[in-house]
């Protein structure tokens, strides 16, 4: 491996111009390790934040400009109060400053003391005659928590195929799922992978995590037979035809080791819902449709714009006609025009999507679940889909999201998501945030976010330069946290963040202040300031969900075994002998079981066949996590059944078959929602949560 350049170091000037502007001049891969960013990165950075460094000239103006900009500002662009205390910005005020406060609520105030939670209009005149304006962002002080200790499960719903899917998991299997494990197995909720849009285009990326749009759901995940226009179709024997292709794809995941192929899925979907679409709406549906355009607005449109218009000039829209890549031009306003019936298609199909999430949601409630449906938000979006061009000027041009380097990836990583701009967000109040948070708070029980510590600071990888040529940009996290506290607030419903890996000092308790759950993996919870060894149930947090393993993660019975060091050994992926890595993942393993036994947590199934050994292995692992005080308790759905295999396998893209396989048993057989609901197995594991872990 060659070793990398050494960085131009910056200087002086633009150092302090970068902290200006929140962007940092350093990170720290380990705790004794500090890693100056480049003045390359610094540049760039900067650049797409607006500002020219590119020369010591352009350095020095743009840092006089900032600092007479800092030094003469009255407020910042959005100011965050929490209620029952003043916000710290007006403190800072002269004086004597007269203040007038509109309030989201319609009412006009001289005060901010008592305001309700809110995103308000804050104006402000000094004694002598300056104004200024900010958004004036007021939240509870803490997110509500989850109505008592719960128990769960964390699947990835196109996994989980029934014998209605059409090859893949739908939302009808996931209303399905979240009825009977509320009623049947005492489930408090089911935690989903995102189910944003994707880009459309063959091969589609599978993966859930960089999708078009996350403010819109993916119709893929409709269960056509679910949508009353099905009964009144003018070509029925068309409609069985695409039934009996479905069939066809279902039966080759469950029965012929194909894998799931969201693209043919799709095909046949779209076929129908051009289908459905002919269909008049009843007057009752019409009304609902036309509530439902009102009350997405100008984002609706915008979305079903792009996916009108990725259908003539594909799916990037960098490379569409000039006129056609801003949204707001004379162009795309005559293109929307001309495609009026495609934009409708694709506001319909938003509109049934979001139907049957809710209907998802409302299942589980119905069967006893006090949280229900947890959806996921992934933590960017792809830079040519809908998002991005509908609200590029919250992006930053030219940048990415990635990882810097660290101990397990010298290289660092770049996840070919676009950041949002913190300038730009500020100034819109953080507008699309909002936005955001309330279309998903329609249908989710409860929010995970994944990569929480976005909301603090992310790492912009420069486009055409390696990860190691990034560095890290500030957001303001107050803000960011408020308005996450303000809408979770409005739909009653816990946030859960993802803060797995590298988290800041201050981040998680920051989190915890504001009632946001941690992520807590068995695995990963060891005394690292200590010995290093397992971290008993009574030393874990309670304000987090606890897990045995995630998607991204060896199943619990792989490693148990040992079985994901040989899978990544077959892939390559190792960067030890094996034997030494077996060895390291044998005494792992051994160090828990330990621990387990000792605790008396492995009885069971008992029985001394291997099977049913580690059954007792895995109900004791969650015996474990219902000893810690962790409020909510998930078990990952696949664990339920053997299944071997990760869902995804984190370094690999062709190498394996990532988002595309179902859930299966032990022997890697398909294993189906019907599968599920009579298996003893997973009855077995459920009723040990169910029982409290006696």
């Amino acid at each position: 491996m060659t070793a990398p350049r050494p960085a131009d170091p910056p200087s002086e000037d633009l150092s302090r111009l970068a902290v200006l502007h929140g962007v940092a001049t350093s990170y720290s891969p380990s705790p004794d390790r500090t890693v100056a960013a480049s003045a390359t990165a610094l540049t760039l950075t900067l650049a797409a934040l607006g500002v020219d460094a590119r020369t010591p000239g352009a350095v020095s103006a743009a840092l006089a400009a900032r600092e007479r900009e800092v030094g003469a500002r009255l407020l910042p662009p959005t100011v965050v109060g929490w209620s029952g205390s003043p916000p710290a910005a007006l403190a800072a005020l002269p004086e004597g400053t007269r203040l007038r406060i509109d309030t989201e609520q319609g009412e006009t105030r001289a005060s901010a003391d008592g305001l309700p939670p809110g995103v308000h209009r804050l104006a402000a005149t000094t004694p002598d005659g300056r104004t200024a304006t900010a958004h004036l962002i007021v939240a509870p002080p803490r997110l509500p928590s989850p109505a008592g200790r719960s128990h769960g499960l964390l699947v990835q719903l196109y996994s989980l195929l029934s014998r209605r899917s059409w090859g893949m998991g739908d939302l009808g299997d996931l209303a399905e799922l979240a009825g009977w494990a509320g009623r049947s197995l005492g489930a408090g909720f089911v935690q989903v992978n995102p189910l944003h849009a994707a880009v459309p285009g063959a091969p589609t990326d599978p993966s859930p995590y960089r999708p078009s749009s996350r403010r819109f759901p993916d119709p893929v995940h409709l269960r056509i037979e679910d949508i009353p226009e099905t009964a009144y179709v003018e070509d029925p024997e068309r409609l069985r035809t695409l039934l009996e292709r479905a069939g066809r794809l279902r039966e080759a995941v469950l029965h012929q080791g194909a894998l799931i192929d969201r693209d043919a899925v799709w095909e046949l979907k779209r076929e129908a819902l051009e289908l459905l679409g002919e269909v008049p709406l009843g007057p009752g549906r019409r009304a609902a449709y036309c509530d439902f355009l009102a009350g997405q607005g100008r984002a609706l449109e915008d979305h079903a714009t792009w996916c009108a218009l990725a259908e003539v000039h594909g799916s990037d829209w960098h490379r569409w006609p000039t006129g056609l890549r801003d949204p707001r031009s004379a162009e795309t306003v005559r293109a929307r025009n001309g495609l009026m019936d495609r934009v409708d298609f694709w506001s319909r199909l938003a509109w049934l999507t979001d139907t049957q999430l809710t209907a998802a949601q409302r299942a589980g409630r119905e069967a006893g679940m006090p949280v229900g449906i947890v959806h996921d938000l992934a933590v960017g979006v792809h830079p040519g889909g809908a998002d991005a061009w509908a609200q590029q000027e919250y992006f930053a041009a030219g940048m990415s999201v990635g990882a810097p380097p660290d101990a397990f990836n010298a290289r660092g990583q770049d996840w070919g998501l676009p950041p949002w701009r913190p300038d730009r967000l500020a100034e819109s109040g953080y507008a699309p945030f909002r936005e955001l948070l309330r279309a998903l708070f329609r249908y989710a029980g409860a929010l995970r976010i994944d990569h929480v510590m976005g909301l603090f600071r992310l790492w912009w990888v420069p486009q055409g330069h390696p990860p190691t040529e990034g560095t890290y940009v500030r957001y303001d996290a107050e803000a960011m946290l408020a308005v996450l506290v303000l809408e979770a607030s409005r739909a009653g419903a816990p946030v859960i963040g993802e803060d797995l890996g590298t988290v800041e000092p201050g981040v998680r308790e920051a989190l915890r202040e504001r009632g946001v759950l941690g992520t807590s993996v068995l695995w990963f919870e060891r005394d690292w300031e200590g010995d290093g060894r397992p971290l008993p149930p009574d030393s874990w947090r309670a304000d987090c969900l606890a897990t045995a393993t995630t998607h991204d993660l060896p199943s619990t019975a792989a490693r148990l075994t040992g079985e994901h060091v040989d899978l990544r050994d077959s892939l390559g992926l190792l960067t030890r002998p094996l034997e030494e890595e077996r060895a390291e993942a044998a005494a792992d393993a051994g160090e828990w079981l330990t621990l387990l036994s000792r605790l008396g947590l492995l009885h069971g199934s008992g029985g001394g066949s291997d099977t049913s050994s580690e059954e007792a292995e895995i109900q004791a692992v969650h015996r474990f996590l219902l000893r810690t005080p962790a409020r909510m308790v998930g078990v990952w759905l696949p664990d339920g059944v053997g299944d071997r295999r990760p869902q995804n396998l984190p370094g690999t893209w062709d190498q394996y078959p990532n988002w595309r396989l179902p859930i299966a048993d032990a022997q890697g057989r398909p294993v189906t929602l019907e599968d599920l609901a009579a298996s003893p197995r997973l009855r077995a594991l459920m009723e040990v949560l169910r029982e409290g872990g006696s």
